[in-house]
């Protein structure tokens, strides 16, 4: 069975990643983070991609190919909301290569994990979006999405995330 599914566009591909396309994908998140201004802070390395996508089962990826040339992932995993009741998608990635854009590969990509959030019954589908990113909220009110703008997202990482953790 062919791995790859066909999409409207011809000759652009879209198939789940495996535990061999860790250097492409580690590639890929690379270039993002370089996009997004955030290079000095990217911390992942190829094995641990390889084994957090692949090995622990908490986070999937999908490649986008056009004539076998990747050019687009995303990265996303499940979530649940206490509301609802039910689980939903986060997507942590999603990312073309410049070249690609406007050609309406990003839809496909983001209407393909809609199809899956669909199929996987979930009753959200949420992201983030850097908020100079014009190019991408342009994107997301194209497609219908709404801005949580009531919602503020925190984080703890590094020394802050020891120091409470210690806390116990």
């Amino acid at each position: 069975m062919d791995k790859n599914i066909k999409t409207r566009i011809d000759g652009f591909t879209i198939r789940f990643g495996e535990e061999k396309d860790a250097g492409i994908i580690y590639n890929l998140v690379k270039e993002l983070a370089e996009y997004e201004k955030l290079l000095d802070s990217l911390e992942v390395t190829e094995e641990l991609l390889k084994e957090t996508l692949f090995h622990r089962g908490v986070v999937e990826a999908i490649i986008g190919e056009y004539k076998h040339k990747p050019v687009a992932y995303a990265i996303f995993f499940h979530t649940f909301s206490s509301f609802t009741g039910r689980i939903g998608i986060f997507i942590e990635d999603l990312y073309v290569k410049p070249q690609m854009r406007r050609k309406g590969l990003g839809e496909i990509m983001f209407s393909f994990i809609a199809k899956l959030a669909m199929e996987r019954k979930c009753g959200r589908l949420e992201w983030s979006c850097l908020d100079w990113n014009k190019p991408s909220i342009a994107f997301y009110k194209k497609m219908e999405a709404e801005a949580l703008d009531e919602w503020t997202t925190y984080r703890l990482d590094g020394r802050k995330l020891e120091k409470v953790a210690g806390e116990f």
